[in-house]
């Protein structure tokens, strides 16, 4: 399993693409800067303060996207130790249509020895550019620290030159924490192919408690990163059981409200984030949620609608066992996206999304479903009889024993070689009144408990 794992704050502004929040005081304090340039020319500076993964550097240097007439850039150590090479630098960055040139200096003092005397030295280097060489342009140096007692140093070098300052005691703190599971889950999904945290093992409930934990965002991003990478040998080990919910559906309203809740262009994985928004607060807080997403992930979980016109001719007389079928209604089951997922042909089928089709047929279909919603076992004995008719090595009402639990599959198939995975199936036998989100969601919850406690994840109760 290939995966990504961010842990920079650079990587939230990548993540974000422009959309994360800008630092408003950061951008105010620099607008006020120019406009004092513009009436007396020469130099600014700021010494900037933030605890490491603050935003200190993706807030200085995304300041040309909300500052267009600026400028920035930022300098090597050769350029904060040479003046020659500092003229140089700036002489290359100038650009006629910017109104100020930003140069940033990220923690400097952190790289050398001698850092007590680093402030007073460049203090006293850019004071004299701005009496000679620079008093006619606009430059604006931002010096990035994690150490407080530095940047009071930095501040203090400016006392012979006050002009220069621009502020005391600027500090960069980075987003609010209310805000930071959205950002986090959001920049994790952006760097792995919009794949959700909980489809690598991690749920919100993880994240909240690192966020507790952390003093910034940056050091949250790496503790989830770290996290995650412990977590990735567990999802690998997949089990040898696959778990499918099968829900029949007679018209486009309850097709859609299964789909909610699945991603099926993945091949009906059930969408963890989906289900979950439809928790009321008790169940986010009561439910054990990390074991539940382990018991999706570890089953390879999925949720798949089919419309009943589909299946309607080759459920008929439920009471009589058939000997054949028709040769039309079983080739229409196996273009059913059910059965690409059931034989194992999913990865060569050709993608087509599922839709309920108005018509004489689909009619009939959907009264003589209402008439068979509570029949399910004889539902699911039939179901297994047309599998088998297609070579599938499917059973029914099939008890699996696991040493913490049992459960009892709808539909037992077993593996072949080209599908290695055991599948049960559970039908969601529900008429089309009962197809509500809310028994979606409390289905999908029983689902997952009764696995959770047949892997062991759960005690049974």
């Amino acid at each position: 399993m290939q995966i990504s794992l961010p842990s920079r704050y650079e990587d939230i502004d990548e993540a974000y693409r422009g959309r994360l929040e800008p630092n408003t005081e950061l951008i105010a304090i620099v607008q006020k800067a120019i406009k004092s340039m513009e009436i007396s020319g020469g130099i600014r500076f700021l010494p900037v303060f933030g605890l490491s993964g603050s935003g200190k550097s993706c807030g200085s240097r995304e300041l040309d996207r909300h500052l267009p007439e600026t400028h920035v850039f930022i300098l090597d150590r050769k350029e904060i130790e040479s003046q020659d090479n500092l003229l140089a630098r700036i002489a290359s960055e100038r650009i006629k249509k910017h109104k100020c040139n930003i140069a940033i200096i990220d923690q400097f003092e952190e790289q050398v020895v001698g850092r007590e005397n680093i402030p007073t030295e460049f203090v006293e280097k850019i004071s004299i550019l701005d009496r000679t060489t620079l008093k006619d342009s606009k430059i604006i140096f931002l010096w990035l620290t994690t150490d407080a007692l530095f940047q009071k140093r930095l501040e203090q070098a400016c006392s012979r030159n006050t002009r220069l300052l621009i502020q005391s005691n600027f500090t960069i703190t980075g987003p609010i924490k209310k805000d930071w599971l959205r950002i986090v889950e959001e920049t994790f999904s952006f760097h792995n192919s919009e794949k959700p945290l909980s489809d690598f093992g991690i749920v919100s409930h993880d994240i909240k408690k690192l966020i507790d934990e952390t003093e910034t965002i940056g050091k949250c991003l790496e503790k989830t990163a770290d996290l995650l990478a412990e977590n990735i040998p567990n999802i690998q080990d997949l089990s040898e059981y696959q778990i499918i919910l099968a829900w029949p559906v007679a018209d486009d309203t309850r097709m859609q409200r299964v789909l909610q809740f699945t991603r099926p262009r993945e091949g009906y994985l059930l969408n963890w984030d989906a289900w979950k928004r439809e928790l009321n607060q008790k169940d986010q807080d009561t439910l054990p949620l990390h074991e539940y997403n382990r018991a999706r992930l570890y089953f390879d979980m999925r949720l798949v609608p089919i419309r009943v016109a589909d299946i309607h001719k080759l459920c008929n007389d439920l009471d009589q066992t058939p000997d054949e079928f028709g040769k039309t209604y079983l080739e229409r089951f196996q273009k059913t996206h059910l059965y690409h997922l059931i034989s194992g042909n999913w990865d060569d089928y050709d993608y087509n999304p599922v839709r309920a089709r108005t018509s004489a047929r689909g009619d009939e279909a959907d009264a003589w479903y209402e008439s068979v919603t509570d029949q399910p076992t004889k539902i699911g004995k039939r179901f297994s009889l047309v599998l088998r008719k297609l070579g599938e090595n499917a059973d029914y009402e099939k008890e699996l024993i696991s040493k913490y639990s049992k459960v009892k599959a709808d539909i037992y198939v077993e593996s072949n070689p080209k599908n290695i995975k055991k599948k049960i199936i559970e039908l969601k036998i529900f008429s089309s009144k009962y197809t509500m989100p809310s028994t979606i969601k409390e289905q999908i919850k029983i689902t997952l408990r009764r696995h959770s406690q047949f892997a062991g994840f759960l005690p049974r109760q």
